[in-house]
C-alpha cells in the first residue's frame, strides 16, 4: 500500500468518524471500502423547499484523496436546475483543482486539498435551495423554476415525498428542532501547517479565499 494511499485512509476514518456524529446525514462505506459510501443527505431545515426528504447518495472518493475531489451522484435523481437527469452534480466544489478558463471559474471555487467530505454535504445542501439556473445542468428544472416557480415548488414536493421511501426500516428520522447542518465555514489557510505530518499537501494560493458552492459547468 502507497503512502499516499494510507494517508487517505486514515483521513476518510477520522472524517467518517465526525460525520457519524451528525444527524443530518446518514453515511458509512460500502462493504468496508473507504472509499466508496453509501450517504444519505437528511433535510432537516424548516424553510428548505426540501425539508424532510432522504437524499440517498453514492460518494466515491479517490485513492489520492485530498489531492482530487470526490464524486458525488444522487441515486434517486432530483429535478433541480443544477442536477444532471443521472443525479450527478455541477457544483465547483467537485471540480478538480486550479482555474478554468473555458468556464471562468476561479481556483478558490473549485476543489482544494483544504476541503473535506463535510464541506462538500454542506455544499450541496445549500445548492439545494440556492439553484444557480444561468449555469443549468437541467435546462427544464431551470426554466420552470425562473418561469413557473409554484410548478417547481409543487415538482420538488413530490420529490421528497417519493425520497421517504428510501428511509431504512427502524430508522428514525432527527426532528426539525433537533438539529440544522452548521453554516459553512471559511477554511483555515494554515490547516496544513497545524497538522501532524501531512504538511507538504495543499501548501499553494489556490487554496485561499476559500467559497463553497460557486456553479460553473
Amino acid at each position: 500500500m502507497t503512502d499516499e494511499r494510507k494517508i487517505a485512509e486514515r483521513m476518510l476514518m477520522n472524517e467518517l468518524k465526525e460525520i457519524s456524529k451528525e444527524n443530518w446525514v446518514n453515511a458509512e462505506p460500502r462493504d468496508g471500502n473507504l472509499f466508496l459510501w453509501d450517504i444519505a443527505l437528511i433535510v432537516v431545515n424548516p424553510t428548505s423547499l426540501y425539508c424532510g426528504a432522504y437524499l440517498k447518495a453514492e460518494l466515491k472518493i479517490p485513492k489520492n484523496y485530498p489531492m482530487s475531489p470526490p464524486e458525488f451522484k444522487f441515486v434517486r435523481p432530483l429535478f433541480h436546475p443544477n442536477i444532471y437527469p443521472d443525479g450527478k452534480l455541477c457544483i465547483s466544489i467537485l471540480h478538480a483543482p486550479g482555474e478554468d478558463e473555458t468556464s471562468g471559474e476561479l481556483a478558490s471555487e473549485r476543489w482544494s486539498p483544504a476541503q473535506r467530505i463535510f464541506t462538500v454535504l454542506i455544499s450541496i445542501l445549500s445548492l439545494l435551495d440556492d439553484a444557480e439556473v444561468s449555469s443549468a445542468a437541467n435546462v427544464d428544472a431551470g426554466v420552470m423554476l425562473r418561469k413557473e416557480p409554484e410548478k417547481y415548488k409543487k415538482v420538488v414536493k413530490e420529490h421528497v415525498e417519493t425520497s421517504k421511501r428510501d428511509i431504512p426500516a427502524g430508522f428514525k428520522m432527527p426532528s426539525l428542532v433537533e438539529t440544522r447542518p452548521p453554516e459553512k465555514e471559511e477554511v483555515d489557510d494554515n490547516f496544513w501547517c497545524e497538522s501532524d505530518g501531512e504538511s507538504d499537501y495543499g501548501n499553494t494560493s489556490d487554496d485561499e479565499d476559500m467559497v463553497f458552492g460557486m456553479i460553473a459547468c
